[in-house]
């Protein structure tokens, strides 16, 4: 069965925050990066062999071939058609089984940065079980992740694919902003390339009208950049990416959604942090939305997946070692001083910046707590600007929040002892008070580059760390883990 997300988080309360996840019930979630289980032994399987009919062994050859529609390779891509017992034809399909539900990677192709990992997978007893029940079909289709967003990408993948089987799309040439009124061969190939996705305008003639600039706006949301209608630097550079790229960041999205757990909690926030984004789902709807800032490539902000459990209203700030070190040390004492700092010395005969708590604090005044162990949080801030920009990748990998107080009262909301103003009290008395969560909620950090929107249409952002990048170079030749010898 697929789990259909009520509201695909492309849809208007979340457009940017790519991908759609949809739980049926809770399940807990790891505060620290989680070990990859280790593969059993490899080798032919050999022992307790099932014993297929030849029915059975047409399903897991039709479910070999459509191993690509996953963005995977076609597990044994040699085998002859043999007889149903076929020990090569069990294996691949053990293969792409793992493959399918977990991932390609093995423990030590995850980068530090990717926190969220898929459980240990042995496809071995429940394919055994279906065979003997004969309930193949059941146990194939339970295999990819169980969401709407997956199957979304899914259907993208095919759609690019026949894109780039059909020759892609030509790049549209270097020059001046085009808008409404211009007319010439630029705009007859920003045109083309526009039909290329857009249905809703012609490839023909060389206007800017206003067809075009309606059909700008389109892609421009699509892309994540600011519907202005005017297709510059940042709109032609998109709209240059192409289409086999295109087809490795469905490629490489389809994989990360592997590393989900196959239930989500009703009750959870999502943060995309290429999208900049953040979604609270109560009741496995969305709640509430809102813009966030997220790190700045090479302060990148993590993958993972942990509980909040409190909110510290009024946080000092406890300030990184590299930060204070890099960035307020050299600033020297005034400025140190006016800012509201103060200089700790440490047990080891160091020292240490810890900024006093206010509305001028870095974290603002309210800090969301959850354990991991990169030292991230979602926080407040006192610079309100960065929400304003549609590129918002500039922290030091932690999250900073449009909205703080709104999500504050949100997650307190159910606690009598937060109940009413008691809230901004707090805030206002300019004390720091931990607010503990009497039911703590799922939080994840994710990175979606692409996603479907709710009309289908696929959607791209930047893939500002890289990470489709290595991530497709290393499940480019990853041979995934083999199941045991039974």
């Amino acid at each position: 069965m697929r789990i259909v997300a009520k509201t695909l988080l492309a849809a208007p309360l979340a457009m940017v925050m790519a991908g759609s996840l949809s739980a049926q019930s809770p399940s807990s979630s790891a505060s620290a990066p989680p070990k990859v289980a280790p593969p059993a032994p490899s080798g032919p399987i050999a022992a307790v062999m099932p014993r297929l009919s030849e029915a059975q062994a047409k399903q897991l050859r039709r479910m070999l071939d459509a191993a690509p529609a996953h963005g995977l390779p076609r597990y044994g891509d040699s085998l002859t058609e043999g007889t149903p017992d076929d020990p090569a034809l069990i294996q691949a399909a053990m293969d792409y089984a793992h493959a399918v539900h977990g991932g390609r990677l093995r423990e030590g192709d995850y980068l530090k940065d990717w926190g969220l990992r898929p459980t240990g997978f042995d496809p071995w007893p429940s394919f055994v079980a279906a065979v003997k029940d004969d309930r193949l079909a059941t146990w194939i289709a339970s295999l990819p992740p169980p969401y709407s967003g997956y199957d979304g990408l899914r259907r993208g993948l095919a759609t690019y694919r026949a894109i780039v089987a059909d020759g892609g799309w030509k790049t549209i040439p270097e020059g001046p902003e085009m808008a409404q009124g211009a007319s010439g061969t630029r705009v007859a190939a920003l045109r083309a390339r526009l039909a290329v996705e857009d249905s809703g305008i012609s490839a023909k003639g060389d206007k800017y009208d206003a067809d075009v600039v309606a059909a700008v706006k389109r892609a421009q949301k699509r892309y994540g950049l600011e519907p202005v209608g005017r297709a510059g630097k940042a709109t032609l550079a998109a709209l240059n990416v192409p289409a086999s790229q295109r087809v490795d960041a469905i490629v490489a999205n389809l994989e990360r959604w592997r590393w989900l757990p196959a239930q989500l909690p009703a009750d959870r926030i999502q943060v995309n942090i290429a999208a900049a984004v953040l979604t609270l789902f109560k009741g496995d709807a969305p709640a509430t939305s809102m813009k966030v800032v997220t790190g700045r490539p090479g302060d990148n902000t993590p993958m993972l997946s942990s509980q909040i459990h409190s909110i510290v209203l009024n946080p000092p700030w406890n300030v990184p070692t590299s930060i204070a070190t890099k960035e307020l040390f050299p600033k020297g004492p005034a400025y140190l001083s006016r800012a509201g700092f103060k200089v700790i010395a440490t047990p080891e005969g160091g020292k240490r910046l810890q900024q006093k708590p206010g509305p001028t604090n870095s974290l603002g005044q309210y800090k969301f707590d959850f354990d991991n162990p990169y030292s991230v949080y979602l926080h407040d801030t006192p610079g309100r600007g960065a929400f304003e920009r549609y590129s918002r990748l500039a922290s030091h990998g932690c999250v900073r929040l449009e909205r703080p107080a709104d999500l504050a009262r949100l997650l307190l909301q159910d606690d009598p002892a937060w109940a009413g103003d008691a809230v901004d009290t707090a805030i206002a008395a300019g004390d720091t008070k931990r607010a503990r969560l009497s039911k703590p909620i799922a939080v994840y950090l994710l990175y979606w580059t692409a996603f479907a929107g709710s009309n289908g249409q696929m959607n791209f952002r930047a893939d500002p760390y890289d990470w489709d990048g290595t991530l497709a170079s290393r499940i480019g030749g990853a041979k995934p883990e083999l199941v045991a010898s039974r």
